[in-house]
């Protein structure tokens, strides 16, 4: 019972020191009140545990550093959403130890409470323009994977390879991003510059990934093996994001999205070796 006490005392006082940090990062003056808020009674759950296992101890210096860097980087509503299933598994732990401290039912509600609490500041811009980001994201997966893959064998040198694959690619999003400002503005959406924005950058970001390998690699098929691997791997890390901040299926979006991504990059690969021998280049 007192290493369980433990645990969650460590982990209450943790959580207060990334409740406080989050609520600097936030720009709303309501989220920051919650957040101050969430982070105060999580203290106070940590002095109750102090008091019943007459221990003080540290918290999770590298959770704390971790989470407010994920925040930094992957935003406030991918890191509550993670927090959020901590919280619940905190109201658990609670729920567990109520016989031998009948005054901890309390805190599993307080729990419950910060779930619901948290799930109602879910509102940030880069969610508001995830369809925008899916959009360049996936295009640019599709096309110039297999764009990259029918390059590789119907032209030469990688440096060659890269060249068409760059002109291809930032064209490509230049017209992605025209494309959509002008298919949102005739929905009549004033955020369609944003959109159109976030639509270029994305696809231009994965064209930068895809690319690198064959400015790097001296082996054309080496460099290939690289991009299908890095295609891959964003594909994993964006849908990883997105099923988290926004409760999806993970494993079907995954599947389907690497499915289809490495499904045309075999068939242009098939094109390429087929143009090549036809047209005797």
């Amino acid at each position: 019972m007192l290493k369980a006490a433990l645990k969650i005392q460590r982990h209450e006082m943790s959580e207060h020191y990334v409740y406080i940090k989050l609520a600097k990062l936030c720009k709303d003056p309501h989220n920051t009140e919650v957040l101050k808020s969430i982070g105060d009674t999580e203290k106070d759950h940590a002095a109750f545990w102090r008091d019943k296992t007459g221990v003080e101890v540290k918290p999770h210096r590298f959770q704390i550093f971790r989470t407010v860097l994920m925040a930094r980087m992957l935003g406030l509503t991918f890191v509550l959403k993670q927090m959020e299933k901590s919280e619940g598994a905190a109201s658990k732990q609670y729920r567990e130890l109520i016989q031998e401290f009948p005054e901890v039912k309390a805190f599993s509600e307080e729990e419950t409470v910060h779930e619901q609490e948290l799930l109602a500041m879910l509102d940030e811009e880069l969610l508001r323009y995830v369809g925008s980001i899916v959009l360049g994201l996936n295009d640019a997966l599709v096309e110039l994977t297999g764009a990259l893959a029918g390059f590789t064998l119907a032209l030469g040198e990688t440096k060659v390879i890269s060249l068409a694959g760059l002109v291809t690619g930032i064209s490509a999003a230049f017209s992605m991003a025209a494309s959509e400002y002008l298919s949102s503005k005739a929905d009549n959406d004033p955020r369609a510059a944003r959109s159109a924005l976030y639509t270029g950058a994305a696809y231009f970001i994965t064209v930068a990934i895809l690319i690198t390998p064959f400015l790097l690699a001296p082996n054309k098929f080496i460099a290939l093996g690289i991009t299908l691997f890095c295609a891959v791997l964003i594909i994993f890390l964006f849908n990883y994001y997105l099923s988290t901040a926004r409760d999806l299926n993970f494993r079907r979006r995954f599947g389907e999205m690497t499915l289809i991504s490495l499904g045309v990059a075999a068939l242009s690969f098939g094109v390429g070796w087929v143009l090549k021998n036809v047209l005797d280049i």
